[in-house]
């Protein structure tokens, strides 16, 4: 029954009807960090370009297959934040918070990592199925930019894979990871941000009702943190994913906090 509800979401809402047994992976990332070379490289030439339902904004998707599995990779419009601000940014956080993808890969740029790991650290709060892919190694080499990827690694709590994608250079890692994660034969544990005391209280005084609302839909922390935001067109989206009227049962509580 999940699996056909993930399906009728995907078709209704994102216009993208995967194949039975094919593993769905969001790629996420900021403009310019290299994610359309990525998802050329990971495709070739099995792609094809449409529009998500009721936006002007392209919807590329591509195939490939490894281990004798099947992948669909579903090139999320470049983003900046889940925290969105643009019809193209709404597309992106729609899709990663609802789509359900079995991972999520975003791409970040090696030469300027600590402008673009705030996209990875917001996605890791909604799942942990995340694969950080950092691009432009080569570029990287070039201006003597030396990074420390397995204490990265170590401290994001998720996988790291270093790419220069235009070279093809990691590609067979990227490939064997995902395939690791969207299967579940790897597991992560996201490192999760810590805010402020008056935050984390609000937080645990919020968990109670929202774990029972959400089940095991979305990500209750992640949803407290929302509603804390107080952004009611996005606490509208998550009512209506979850077919429950969210807004309605917290915001009293919210208010209260």
């Amino acid at each position: 029954m999940q699996v056909e509800n993930r399906g009728r979401v995907l078709r209704e809402h994102f216009g993208i009807a995967p194949e039975a047994g094919q593993y769905v992976i969001a790629l996420a990332g900021n403009p310019n960090v290299g994610k359309s070379t990525v998802f050329n490289a990971l495709t070739g030439l099995r792609q094809h370009t449409g529009n998500w339902p009721g936006k002007t904004v392209d919807n590329a998707q591509g195939t490939f297959t490894y281990r004798e599995k099947p992948f669909l990779l579903v090139d999320l419009p470049g983003t900046y934040s889940i925290l969105a601000h643009t019809v193209e940014e709404q597309v992106a956080r729609d899709f990663i918070c609802f789509g359900e993808p079995d991972a999520t890969l975003v791409v970040l740029d090696a030469t300027c990592l600590e402008r673009n790991l705030n996209l990875a650290l917001q996605v890791m709060e909604i799942t942990p199925n995340i694969v950080v892919c950092v691009n432009l190694i080569d570029e990287a080499r070039k201006k003597k930019i030396t990074i420390d990827f397995p204490a990265l690694e170590k401290e994001l709590g998720v996988p790291v894979v270093t790419t220069a994608a235009r070279k093809g250079e990691g590609l067979a890692t990227l490939r064997e990871t995902l395939y690791q994660v969207s299967t579940g034969a790897r597991k992560s544990n996201p490192r999760q941000l810590v805010y402020s005391p008056s935050v984390e209280t609000a937080v645990q005084k919020l968990l109670p009702n929202i774990q029972r609302l959400v089940d095991h839909k979305l990500n209750p922390r992640w949803v407290a943190l929302r509603l804390l935001d107080g952004d009611k067109t996005f606490i509208e989206c998550i009512s209506r994913h979850l077919d429950l009227q969210t807004q309605t049962e917290l915001f009293p509580e919210v208010a209260a906090l």
